[in-house]
């Protein structure tokens, strides 16, 4: 059973309504998502926020991402009509496909421009995505500067700042926004997994079990044995594998006891530094299965 997550702090609140005001200012919408969870890090409010914006979806951390699943999620976004781009912001990878993406994407607008006579006029993209997907990374690798402030922490970006990328496109960097409330909690869950939520809501352990079990069910059950020394069995619960990856690390209490909560801790870790190896724990819808 799904933990039940939510987190919305008051400041999310503020950068939902600034998001709204500030639409009218921009050309197109650049979100980024996690390729890990690219359907559950998709803020649904931004459907009605951005309304008919041209959108620009940017699968980020691809590097931590089942290569195939990414293929699959990109072309399920373009199919809906999107321009996709698949990066990874930490080396740079496929950071400096932004112009051409975005050529395609307002090439209607850039030729009205141009008609116009203004075709040195910006086109200018409104950024946004929710908290620890790589936002800031993203327009610090574009803009080759560090234009905006970048943590591994959720909620650090606040206010509206625009930046100039040199190439007749600015960005308008955007506070990172989740929502009031999952309506299915294995969303909650993949966001709290990957870090956007702050742990210190959570209970770590119970979370690195679901964890575990996702894994498994999602045909990653190698990477437990390789990482943890560790064979899941048929069936071994999320808090088997916990204990058996605390026993091989020899993580122990006084009196001998496992110390399951440091392997919690350990395990979400690497799991976010990738160190578990590449995985994406949603499918895309055209495989005809649930998302999450």
């Amino acid at each position: 059973m799904a933990m039940d997550i939510n987190w919305f702090p008051g400041h999310m609140a503020k950068a939902r309504r600034m998001i709204s005001d500030n639409l009218k200012m921009v050309d197109a919408v650049c979100e980024v998502v996690d390729a890990r969870i690219p359907a559950s890090s998709r803020n649904p409010d931004l459907d009605e926020l951005a309304g008919s914006k041209p959108r620009l979806i940017v699968l980020n951390r691809v590097d931590q991402a089942d290569a195939d699943m990414t293929r699959r999620w990109a072309a399920c976004f373009r199919a809906g009509g999107a321009a996709v781009m698949e990066t990874d912001s930490k080396s740079g990878r496929g950071t400096n496909a932004l112009a051409a993406a975005v050529g395609t994407l307002l090439k209607d607008k850039l030729q009205a421009n141009a008609e116009k006579g203004q075709s040195g006029r910006p086109v200018r993209l409104m950024v946004v995505g929710i908290p620890n997907v790589g936002k800031s990374s993203f327009i610090n690798r574009v803009a080759r500067r560090k234009a905006a402030e970048t943590s591994d922490r959720p909620g650090v970006t606040r206010g509206r700042q625009w930046i100039s990328l040199g190439n007749g496109i600015e960005f308008m960097d955007t506070p990172g926004i989740l929502w009031p409330k999952f309506d299915d909690p294995a969303v909650g869950e993949n966001l709290a997994f990957t870090g956007a939520v702050k742990d210190d809501i959570l209970d770590v352990e119970a979370l690195a079990c679901h964890l575990l079990e996702r894994l498994k069910n999602a045909g990653y059950a190698d990477r437990i044995r390789e990482r943890y020394k560790a064979a899941p069995g048929d069936g071994d619960t999320g808090y088997d594998m916990l204990m058996a990856a605390a026993r091989a690390r020899g993580f122990l209490l006084r009196g001998g006891e496992l110390d399951t909560e440091r392997m919690a801790r350990i395990l979400l870790d690497e799991f976010r530094e990738g160190k578990l190896g590449r995985v994406t724990l949603e499918t895309p819808p055209e495989a005809g299965i649930e998302e999450n």
